[in-house]
């Protein structure tokens, strides 16, 4: 079978493993695309995130082009023809390749007797396709589900918290992202780097905080000075944790549920001379941790442990600054992730907000009097944040929020937060900025 076939057939399976068995993006998309190629590799997660983002308006078209459901032994089969009409759809595929390269993915999958069934249905949809289309903008709009493709319940969360917002946040959360690039100031200054770019013939610009975003996606490995640890790859909102949290030299800092490390290797990149201790509960995701300080040349104590549970691992010496990046319902990053919108479950954000404020209440008491924590979530559900905070400042006698130190752009513009409601940030994923973080600080009374 040729690589073209073979990447479609990879992309049905992912597709399966995420929407019917529950996996991530990130777990499946190595396991299915080992064995392809580079470029072939990126058109497969191209159409996988693209049938993700829009899942609810493929599942419609689907509806109406076959009789009945496909039973659960050929069910791969439903997942191959989200991926044939992905590419007939929104993929820059000429139709004739994209129709039989899908057909042929079914003897990798072993559905060679569905090779007509899947040629049929696609061909069906080439014929209709105006039609179908006319149809399911008529539906759309009389359905919030299927115009926004967003799960009911994250749309009627969205709308409660941001009544005016809530239809810019799905429509981010339905774009691709930009790349946006962090500069180590060790090595060079965000201009410096720039230029560096320039004269690779690589398009790029920096905002008001020096987070550079590239013009179009790239292989970052292929980047100047990457593997030297010159520069790394953290989406602007998440930039500016370290310049909040603002350690001293000498300080004794620490990261709560700091893998991938990218909060960690930047803390160390800001302030130089700071003891940092790395932790977090999944081992596997600690090498991501390690494989980070090595690259950027740097040193932090990675103990895999639960932030909810110090006694396990906690040696006993206070902390002057905590990072709690805490584990969150990720809405704010469904843009870089959208299986994250037919994973989660409204349920789990009750779980979430409860192990947030265990952590939370464990955390405090790391902390030296006059120290400071900054409470983080890539979340942009106020169950998770503001009122997560609030919440803990009615049964803490010894915290006060402290006004962030650093001022982006007033509430409510282009790339400054939405809210800065009770001193916190909220930031709101957009198109051609950031996504959505949230942030807020603590001080210990002494």
């Amino acid at each position: 079978m040729n690589n073209a076939a073979a990447s479609r057939a990879a992309a049905a399976k992912i597709l399966q493993q995420v929407l019917q068995h529950g996996r991530s993006l990130s777990q499946a998309i190595p396991s299915e695309t080992e064995h392809l190629e580079a470029n072939t590799r990126a058109f497969t997660q191209a159409i996988c995130y693209q049938v993700l983002r829009q899942l609810p308006s493929y599942e419609w078209l689907i509806s109406q082009l076959i009789e009945k459901p496909l039973k659960t032994k050929v069910r791969i089969v439903h997942y191959l023809l989200l991926v044939g009409l992905c590419q007939l759809r929104d993929m820059r595929v000429p139709a004739h390749a994209a129709i039989a390269e899908t057909v042929e993915a079914c003897i990798a999958l072993r559905q060679k007797n569905l090779k007509g069934m899947v040629n049929a249905v696609l061909r069906s949809y080439q014929r209709q396709q105006e039609a179908l289309e006319s149809q399911l903008t008529e539906l759309s709009a009389r359905t919030p589900a299927l115009a926004f493709n967003h799960p009911g319940w994250l749309l009627k969360r969205l709308e409660k918290a941001y009544p005016d917002q809530w239809p810019a946040i799905c429509e981010a959360n339905n774009t691709a992202p930009p790349l946006w690039l962090r500069v180590n100031t060790k090595h060079h200054s965000p201009a410096e780097y720039l230029a560096k770019l320039e004269a690779e013939g690589i398009e790029a610009y920096a905002d008001e905080f020096s987070a550079i975003r590239l013009a179009q996606g790239m292989d970052v490995t292929q980047l100047p000075g990457f593997s030297e640890g010159h520069v790394s790859v953290q989406d602007r909102s998440a930039q500016f944790a370290a310049h909040i949290l603002a350690a001293e030299p000498g300080m004794n800092v620490l990261d709560a549920c700091a893998a991938p490390g990218g909060k960690t290797v930047h803390l160390l990149e800001h302030t130089t001379d700071l003891q940092v201790t790395a932790l977090d509960f999944d081992a596997s995701r600690l090498q991501r941790v390690h494989e980070n300080l090595a690259r950027m040349q740097v040193t932090a104590n990675v103990i895999c442990g639960d932030a909810a549970e110090p006694a396990e691992w906690w040696d006993g010496q206070l902390f002057d600054r905590i990072l709690l990046d805490a584990p969150c319902s990720a809405t704010g990053v469904i843009r870089r992730h959208p299986d994250i919108k037919w994973l989660r479950r409204a349920d789990d954000i009750e779980t979430l907000v409860e192990l947030q404020g265990r952590i939370l209440a464990a955390q405090w008491q790391l902390l030296k009097p006059g120290g400071r924590l900054l409470y983080a979530t890539c979340s942009v559900l106020p169950e998770e944040n503001i009122l997560q905070i609030q919440s803990f400042l009615a049964t803490v006698d010894d915290a006060e929020a402290i006004a962030i130190p650093i001022a982006p752009q007033k509430p409510g513009s282009k790339d400054g937060p939405e809210s800065s409601e009770n001193m916190g940030w909220q930031f709101l994923p957009a198109a051609e900025s950031g996504d959505g973080f949230f942030y807020f600080l603590l001080q210990k009374r002494k």
